[in-house]
């Protein structure tokens, strides 16, 4: 009796075959599957990248021209420690538009309403020590629509000031500013509970009386920022004030009048200060850009401790 338990040779040669063509094509598949994954990933990243880059996350090297230039810097809003305007961005800005090689001249460009006499000290002090280091490189200040207390406190290092006819300039005073809520409480019903360790450590508390003592302090502590203040813009601007009480009185001015006071020197736009007085028409525009993940970065480390501020204090010292 013939076996037929086995499969003829022939037969068993082409499932072989077979198997052999099928585990290629699904291997290729796979190969195929892979270097799309692959392809895929890099074009991924690519776009991030690109994405990153526009949005300012990834920062970019510092500017470096080619020609003759006029470097312009910009002072825009409140003048803080956490915003565009601070310290560290503004001066960041003017020292790398000192260091180029190519820059003829600095313009400061001041659209602000002042703020923290601190950042702005630090940025004043900061153009007189680049001014000091560079000799030959001048540098001048453009006011947009205002430059007031701790703007002009800015502007007041620079070699010439610019000003447009409708431009505001001045407001050289301190304030604090706050609230009393007593009168508020006791019509509500709510009671005043602070245990303290120190007899001042309620000082200008905005729910508490307002005690004649913290006022007389207070009033003293102004008076020596004023001091400060008025210091400064005279050192700054030299013969070219004019001797006028007011000036120091908190008053601001439009750009003609600032000019007759000595707060200003003249009529000026960048695209003028760059044309006429610098020399160099060509202006590069070295102000620091925050990007975005900075901002976020310190926004989320400083986000307790600027709540815990404005619960426990209604006031601070600003020059405006």
């Amino acid at each position: 009796m013939a076996d037929t338990s086995h499969e003829p040779s022939g037969e068993s040669w082409e499932r072989k075959v077979l198997e052999k063509i099928a585990l290629a094509a699904i291997a290729e598949q796979r190969a195929a599957r892979r270097w799309g994954i692959v392809f895929k990933s890099l074009l991924l990243i690519y776009l991030f990248a690109v994405l990153l880059i526009g949005m300012g996350w990834v920062k970019r090297e510092d500017y470096k021209s080619h020609g003759k230039h006029s470097a312009l810097v910009e002072l825009r809003g409140v003048i803080a420690a956490d915003a565009q305007a601070s310290a560290d961005n503004v001066t960041s800005g003017l020292q790398a538009a000192f260091k180029d090689g190519n820059t003829q001249g600095v313009i400061l460009r001041i659209n602000s309403p002042g703020g923290s006499p601190v950042q702005a000290g630090y940025i004043n002090d900061e153009i007189k020590r680049l001014r000091g280091l560079h000799p030959n490189t001048p540098l001048y200040v453009v006011v947009e629509d205002i430059c007031a207390s701790g703007g002009y406190y800015v502007a007041a290092a620079a070699d010439k000031i610019y000003v447009d006819k409708a431009s505001v300039v001045g407001s050289i005073g301190v304030v604090i500013d706050g609230f009393g809520f007593t009168g508020t409480m006791e019509k509500l019903g709510i009671e005043r509970r602070a245990i303290t360790a120190g007899e001042n450590k309620k000082f200008l508390d905005p729910f508490s009386p307002l005690n004649p003592a913290h006022k007389e302090y207070a009033e003293k502590m102004l008076g020596d920022i004023h001091q400060q203040f008025i210091t400064v813009v005279r050192n700054g601007r030299g013969k070219r004030l004019k001797d006028s009480p007011e000036i120091f009185s908190g008053l601001v001015w439009v750009g003609q009048k600032s000019i007759e006071l000595g707060l200003a020197d003249g009529f000026g736009s960048v695209d003028s200060v760059a044309r006429d007085v610098i020399k160099a028409e060509d202006v590069v525009d070295f102000t620091s850009r925050e990007n975005i993940a900075e901002r976020v970065a310190r926004r989320f480390g400083a986000a307790m401790a600027e709540t815990l501020l404005k619960i426990s204090a209604a006031s601070g010292a600003q020059l405006r």
